[in-house]
């Protein structure tokens, strides 16, 4: 039992690991525009103001970013003060150097960790922890990936806020191209969405936080949580 258990996670970290893979230097030159202003909007059905909206309405003074992409929104978005602090938190080395550089302007920290592990960061620290479109790339169901909202949920103050988006394969409207492109990536290992549900994530999201709000725009799943005061 032990040995199969062993089997597994072994096959759970490889796949974590090369679904990072795809998004080195010269990729994430063309993330943007292939997934902000291309698949988001028109495979997705969630133009990139759904996501900015989230941002200006939850990123706090100290923040966590866990699974950086590009730092495509936390460079566009409405901080609550002029000099944030700012975690860059991913398993990707080539993601954090890329994001880092990209907010030279801001305070950042580049931090190398899974977010499948309770993560190296004082406990409480953070105004914000965001999660976006990051549990759809991570190996399994949200049942087993759902630990990654558990572990921000840790670092966040009081009262602070657990906040992302994902892809989810059920439970909302997907459309064709959406669908297509969705089990090609699924495929390619760079999803890992083929059972996320929007009832699984709406269950994830009521154990660690006192409450939280859930929409739905596309076959996007958009949160925001709240840690007990």
């Amino acid at each position: 039992m032990s040995i199969d258990h062993d089997r597994e996670r072994e096959a759970a970290d490889r796949a974590l690991v090369e679904g990072h893979a795809p998004y080195h230097r010269r990729a994430l030159a063309f993330y943007d525009l292939f997934v902000m202003h291309g698949s988001a909007p028109w495979c997705w059905r969630c133009p990139s103001r759904n996501f900015r909206q989230l941002y200006d309405t939850c990123i706090g003074a100290r923040h966590a970013e866990i699974g950086v992409g590009t730092g495509y929104l936390l460079a566009r978005c409405r901080f609550p003060v002029p000099d944030p602090h700012i975690t860059l938190v991913d398993l990707n080395p080539a993601t954090l150097d890329y994001t880092a550089e990209r907010l030279a302007d801001f305070r950042t920290e580049r931090v190398l960790a899974n977010a499948l592990e309770p993560l190296p960061l004082d406990e409480g620290a953070y105004d914000s922890a965001a999660l976006s479109f990051l549990l759809h790339c991570i190996p399994g169901s949200l049942k087993e990936k759902g630990i990654a909202l558990a572990n921000a949920a840790r670092v966040v103050r009081p009262g602070g806020v657990v906040f992302g988006s994902t892809v989810l394969a059920s439970g909302v409207p997907v459309s064709r191209a959406g669908r297509f492109l969705m089990r090609d990536l699924n495929r390619k290992g760079v999803f890992h969405n083929d059972r996320d549900s929007l009832g699984d994530l709406r269950d994830q999201l009521h154990t660690p936080f006192e409450r939280h709000e859930l929409v739905v725009r596309g076959c996007v799943g958009l949160f925001r949580a709240w840690t007990p005061s």
